[in-house]
């Protein structure tokens, strides 16, 4: 049936607002210190892609990467010991929000510089053309991202090599305070995959259905050896960039507008006229979530910081040939 997975859809949308709402609250505690960047209103997106494809493909994420970590498999406990600077964090508690990365699950990493993931996720698919695998990669970035050099060189590349990678455009309409329209030459991002022979697609990024739908099909053409695909979601975040900003580039009514069409609470609706779910079963969904929430925090709080004398760890790979005098 094609709704057979849509229970987990819910379960991993309503796992990356919960977090991200406790999130926001350990900010406002300043519990978490620095800056954060929620995923709250665009689930849809990174539940959506995700969700077409396999455990043994990668990811390559952003700064406003929680999302995406948890789509691809994350883990709550770790993820927020991560935020919290914690030893038991993915990346030892050094990392932080914006460079959380598990390559085990094959997510390459997040990044706190604008668009430098397109780079590493067209290496990972050039990577992936050599080893003659039939991985892909799925590349998510933000709308000013596509402004960046990076952006035009890694699709010029991924398409005169045929490589094996999705580029995903979450375009919130604001990069930071920016509104795309005022620093984009064209309405759609999309249509920048022309100069460089890709095909394109826009998609409604609030409708989980959609995303899978668009981004598998762009799937089945990279695994076919047909190159890359440039899929613009048309989204928005709920909260400001970060939590010092106070939105004032933005009205109170566009807000409403957006939230109206929340991506969850959509999905809901069609879930209930599947009869997937009932209400009740909802809610003790929710209820789940919500613990492993509160449990996942707990163990971020009761976990060591780590150690000064792991400072210079990680830094450098270890090499077979010994350490440099």
């Amino acid at each position: 049936m094609e709704n057979k997975n849509w229970e987990k859809y819910l379960e991993t949308m309503l796992k990356i607002r919960f977090f991200e709402e406790k999130v926001f609250e350990l900010l406002a505690r300043d519990i978490i210190i620095g800056a954060s960047h929620v995923y709250i209103g665009e689930e849809a997106v990174a539940v959506g892609a995700c969700a077409a494809i396999k455990e043994n493909d990668y990811i390559a994420s952003t700064h406003r990467g929680h999302g995406h970590c948890i789509a691809k498999g994350g883990q709550l406990p770790e993820m927020m010991a991560e935020l919290c600077g914690r030893a038991t964090g993915y990346c030892k508690g050094k990392g932080g929000s914006m460079h959380i990365a598990d390559v085990k699950t094959g997510n390459l990493g997040a990044t706190g510089i604008v668009g430098s993931n397109i780079p590493v996720a067209t290496g990972a698919g050039l990577s992936i053309k050599l080893r003659k695998t039939d991985q892909v990669v799925l590349c998510f970035f933000g709308d000013g991202a596509s402004n960046t050099g990076g952006f035009h060189e890694s699709l010029n590349m991924a398409s005169a090599w045929k490589l094996p990678v999705i580029y995903i455009c979450e375009n919130n309409l604001y990069g930071m305070s920016s509104a795309v329209k005022r620093v984009c030459s064209v309405e759609d991002i999309a249509v920048r995959g022309t100069a460089y022979n890709i095909p394109s697609e826009i998609v409604d990024g609030m409708d989980i259905l959609q995303v899978k739908e668009t981004v598998g099909k762009a799937v089945r053409t990279a695994r076919e050896g047909k190159g890359p695909t440039l899929v613009e979601c048309k989204t928005y975040r709920y909260y400001g960039h970060s939590r010092s900003d106070p939105k004032v580039y933005r009205t109170r009514e566009e807000e409403e507008g957006w939230k109206e069409k929340d991506p969850i609470e959509q999905f809901k609706e069609k879930i209930l006229e599947a009869n997937v779910l009932s209400r009740e079963e909802i809610k003790k969904l929710e209820e789940s979530i919500g613990k492993q929430v509160d449990e996942a925090t707990e163990y971020a709080l009761n976990s060591p910081f780590p150690s000064p004398d792991t400072l210079t760890d990680d830094v450098y790979a270890e090499s077979e040939a010994g350490s440099m005098n």
